[in-house]
C-alpha cells in the first residue's frame, strides 16, 4: 500500500484545490467561512503547510481537514483563522523552495504535513530529513514567535522494512533536534482502510478526512493549551 502517496498523478506544486488556487503560486484556501461572526484579519492565522493530503484533493475545500479543525476551533471558541495551504504533489524541497511566498503573512501556529512524497518516491531519508530541518530552521528565524507542530508520515511498505523504518524514525528525530511538537501519523485509522479512501485508494474521503482531522485536533490542542 502506498499510504504516503498524494501526488495524485500530477506535478509538483500544481494546485490540488480550485479556491484560492493561482497559476505560478502555490494556493493559499481559507478556511474560516464557517463562523461567519468572527472578523477573520482580527485573527491570528493558524497555517497548514502540506500535500494533496492537506489540500483535500479530490473533495470540496470545505471537507478538507483543515477546513474541519475551523470548525472544531470556533466550537471551542478559539479565535483563529485557518488557512490551508497543501499542494498537490509537493515534496520537502518543494515546500523549501516557497517559503517566501507562503510566510509573508505572520501565523500564531504552522502545521507543516511534508516529506510523504519523498518516500513515495524511495528519495534519500537523510536528504529529507535534511530538508525538513531547513524548513523548520527557516520559520523559526522569520517567525520566532510561531508554534510549529510537524506531522509524522510513513513511507510505502514496498519500499522495504529498512527504509520504512527509518523513515518513521525520521520524523521524532527532526522534531526533537528542532525543538517543535509531533502530531500523531496523519492517516492514522484511515491507511488502507477501503471505505475511508476515495477510488484511488490513497486520499481520504469525507468520512476519513473527519478522522484525520481527529488525528490532528488531538494533538494541536494539546499545544494551544502549553
Amino acid at each position: 500500500m502506498a499510504l504516503a502517496a498524494c501526488s495524485g498523478g500530477t506535478g509538483e506544486n500544481k494546485p490540488a484545490t480550485q479556491a484560492g488556487a493561482h497559476s505560478g503560486a502555490a494556493p493559499v484556501v481559507r478556511t474560516d467561512s464557517a463562523s461567519p461572526s468572527h472578523d477573520g484579519a482580527d485573527r491570528p492565522v493558524m497555517l497548514f503547510l502540506g500535500t494533496s493530503l492537506t489540500a483535500g484533493l479530490g473533495l470540496d475545500p470545505d471537507s478538507a481537514y483543515p477546513a474541519l479543525i475551523q470548525q472544531k476551533l470556533d466550537s471551542a471558541e478559539l479565535a483563529f483563522e485557518v488557512v490551508n495551504a497543501g499542494v498537490s504533489g509537493e515534496t520537502s524541497a518543494g515546500l523549501l523552495r516557497r517559503l517566501d511566498w507562503v510566510l509573508r503573512r505572520p501565523a500564531a501556529v504552522i502545521v507543516v504535513e511534508t516529506g510523504a512524497n519523498d518516500g513515495l518516491r524511495g528519495q534519500s531519508v537523510a536528504a529529507t530529513k535534511a530538508t525538513i530541518g531547513k524548513i523548520l530552521d527557516r520559520i523559526a528565524r522569520e517567525q520566532p514567535s510561531t508554534k510549529v507542530l510537524l506531522v509524522q508520515m510513513e513511507a510505502p511498505t514496498n519500499l522495504g522494512a529498512r527504509y520504512t523504518q527509518a523513515f518513521h524514525d525520521m520524523y521524532p528525530a527532526v522534531a526533537r533536534e528542532h525543538g517543535v511538537m509531533l502530531l500523531p501519523f496523519l492517516l492514522d485509522g484511515v491507511a488502507g482502510n477501503p471505505s475511508l479512501n476515495q477510488a484511488d485508494g490513497i486520499h481520504p474521503n469525507e468520512r476519513g478526512e473527519k478522522i484525520v482531522a481527529e488525528n490532528v485536533w488531538e494533538g494541536l490542542q494539546g499545544a494551544l493549551r502549553r
